[in-house]
């Protein structure tokens, strides 16, 4: 069968007001053969076999058609009568139709594949609402860009309080085994920890707390004070918790400020992190460590053994950096799950892992 007779059969069974497979049956053709010409003629404008003419372009590469189909894909699918906010392939397909272009889906999708698209779930991030954020994250990188050698860094934060109980977490299991934890466990003791991490020497101060309050931080300023005399000036980095800024804190350090300018000792100013940026805090990616190592998987009998673990992890922690001496910057003791060093896009917090 010729060309023009093979366009001259698809326009009568195209045009005829009963069925396809009527038609096609009448005039001796099959459903394949009809179907090819047809795609053929769609796909390639027409049933030449090969390219034909030297400006012959795929459908999906045709310019025209791409601009259209992006057209109606940058359009909201109400502006075509559709209930959704966002488009389904089918209902693109007919809109685009709509809009005097046939073309299958499987083309449409070609198109946007091509073009880089891809479907993607929001997610959402963290972020501060602090005004002030930028200067400030400024200021805590011009003052760790010049800190000297008898000066010192400490990002301070709490861990807990949490429940010593079973815990779950990732490990491995031989076959037929399971992993289970009881939904419904008896405390056996809760615990929180108040820590600092001075960044220039990687090592942790750390002890155990009642409350967070104001007291707690007074009596953590009295332990660094008394651990590090030998510096002449500390910054102290945490978040804008309460107990963090309170007045009494504040007076705490300015008289020991005024004691020291007399006596000597370190001078300590304090470096805030911004509103709501608990993801800056290095100190919450030691803690992530921490947690993988000696809290997840745990079934510590008493809260006396948890505590034996967490400050075995950090005594065999700081033992690593004295012998090794290295400034926090680069994934410390191999197991926190970000590098411990301030950065915007660090994720120092995660749930995961508290």
């Amino acid at each position: 069968m010729t060309i023009p007779e093979k366009l001259k059969a698809i326009d009568m069974v195209e045009t005829a007001g009963v069925p396809k497979r009527l038609v096609l049956g009448s005039i001796g053709i099959a459903g394949s053969t009809y179907y090819g010409w047809r795609r053929r003629l769609q796909d390639n404008g027409t049933l030449e076999k090969g390219t034909g003419a030297p400006e012959y372009c795929k459908l999906v590469e045709r310019a025209e058609v791409r601009e259209q189909v992006f057209k109606v894909l940058h359009t909201p699918p109400s502006d075509f009568g559709f209930n959704r906010t966002t488009w389904r392939l089918v209902d693109l397909q007919v809109a685009i139709e709509k809009s005097g272009l046939r073309i299958g889906r499987h083309a449409i999708r070609g198109i946007i594949k091509g073009a880089g698209y891809r479907w993607m779930k929001a997610k959402q991030v963290l972020t501060s609402n602090d005004p002030d954020y930028r200067a400030k994250l400024t200021r805590i990188q011009d003052i760790l860009g010049e800190l000297g050698e008898r000066e010192g860094f400490f990002s301070i934060d709490e861990y807990g309080p949490f429940a010593v109980k079973q815990r779950a977490g990732r490990k491995l299991i031989a076959p037929g085994q399971t992993n289970t934890v009881p939904q419904f466990q008896k405390s056996k003791g809760a615990l929180i920890m108040t820590a600092a991490l001075e960044l220039s020497a990687n090592q942790v101060t750390h002890f155990y707390s009642k409350k967070k309050n104001t007291d707690e931080m007074i009596k953590l300023l009295d332990v660094l004070l008394s651990e590090y005399q030998h510096l002449e000036r500390f910054y102290m980095s945490w978040d804008a918790a309460s107990w963090h800024v309170s007045k009494r804190l504040r007076e705490k350090i300015q008289d020991e400020n005024l004691k020291h300018a007399q006596v000597g000792g370190p001078i300590v100013e304090l470096a805030p992190l911004p509103a709501g940026a608990q993801f800056l805090n290095v100190i919450e990616s030691i803690f992530s460590g921490m947690s993988r190592a000696v809290i997840h998987n745990s079934n510590y009998a008493t809260k006396e053994q948890a505590i034996s673990a967490i400050d075995r992890y950090f005594e065999e922690r700081n033992e690593f950096f004295r012998i090794n001496p290295r400034r926090a910057g680069k994934k410390i003791w191999g197991q926190e799950r970000s590098p411990s060093k301030f950065s915007e896009s660090n994720n120092c917090k995660d749930s995961r892992y508290r």
